[in-house]
């Protein structure tokens, strides 16, 4: 039964990361969005903001990490999960690890450039002093989609 639970918590929670990302893709950001949960309770949400931060940094993860860690008042972030609609990319994985994030949830791979174990997998590298968990392809399709559809849009 938990593990239906825990299902459809992820189904909900990557439905609001999925908001997040309909916020960006509205602004013509690159639609991806970003939540992250500590006791079943958003604690911060993000989508991305490259162009209008204009800052390279700017990607939902990052800035949703940096919201958490403002409102648990610590950098630390391990009793804390990230539901993103794409996985991370490099600069994020590595944020990720250092935050010390218990659990990864991400929609769509990303075999070109993900750095949750599409091109690499940082979050779970041995030398690492802290490894994430990951849990893939909740709601992939809808998160793919979303994608495709501001990629086609833009040719």
């Amino acid at each position: 039964m938990a593990d239906l639970l825990d299902l459809s918590s992820d189904t909900y929670f990557m439905g609001e990361a999925l908001r997040q990302a309909r916020k960006a893709e509205s602004q013509d950001e690159v639609p991806i969005g970003a939540v992250i949960v500590r006791n079943a309770e958003i604690i911060a949400r993000a989508w991305n903001q490259v162009e209008i931060l204009k800052d390279a940094t700017a990607h939902a993860e990052m800035l949703a990490i940096t919201q958490a860690e403002s409102v648990v008042d610590d950098w630390r972030l391990d009793d804390c999960d990230l539901y993103v609609t794409k996985e991370p990319c490099p600069m994020c994985a590595g944020a990720i690890v250092h935050a010390r994030l218990r659990r990864l949830i991400y929609g769509c791979p990303d075999p070109k450039t993900g750095g949750a174990g599409g091109m690499i997998n940082l979050l779970q590298m041995p030398p690492l002093n802290h490894h994430c968990d990951i849990t893939r392809g909740v709601r992939e399709i809808e998160c793919r989609e979303l994608l495709q559809r501001f990629f086609r849009a833009k040719r």
